[in-house]
């Protein structure tokens, strides 16, 4: 049988702190470090850099160059939304035969970004963007799995 005691130290605790209502998303990181990601001078150098037609070497490392600068932690929509316009002018640049090279060179954090960038790219479709958004989305699961889109999903990161 339990005891009955008088105890009330059990009480002193605030149970509506873990009520998810109260959430408020953690700011410490946002607050130190200025947002990540391309400014506009920046996507004009890149585009001039890296001429998208000529060959599959400069296309993986044009993608590799703007998934490692990806704008994650930024709350700024504006420098999002100029990351993204690069992206998908990279992504849409590739020919069907050089996806599955570009993708087998990512690494899985890459991979991961670059599945937000293909979601994010199917909320704006654009002409011909879907069927290659498509393509890229086949090849990224192919190779990360299904735990790439279960991550991609959950992530509260957004690009």
């Amino acid at each position: 049988m339990a005891k009955n005691t008088s105890s009330s130290a059990f009480r002193k605790i605030d149970v509506d702190q873990y009520n998810e209502d109260n959430y408020k998303e953690d700011d410490c990181g946002e607050s130190q470090s200025p947002p990540v990601g391309p400014d506009e001078k920046e996507i004009i150098n890149f585009i001039n850099q890296y001429p998208f037609n000529k060959n599959t070497f400069k296309n993986i490392e044009a993608l590799k160059t703007v998934l490692r600068n990806a704008p994650i932690s930024s709350r700024n929509q504006m420098v999002k939304d100029a990351a993204l316009n690069v992206v998908m002018q990279v992504l849409l640049s590739m020919k069907s035969s050089q996806i599955e090279e570009a993708v087998n060179a990512l690494d899985r954090d890459h991979l991961d970004i670059l599945m937000k960038y293909i979601y994010r790219g199917f909320e704006t479709p654009s002409e011909g963007s879907s069927g290659q958004l498509l393509a890229w989305h086949e090849k990224v699961h192919a190779v990360a799995g299904v735990g790439c889109i279960v991550r991609v999903l959950t992530d509260k990161k957004r690009v």
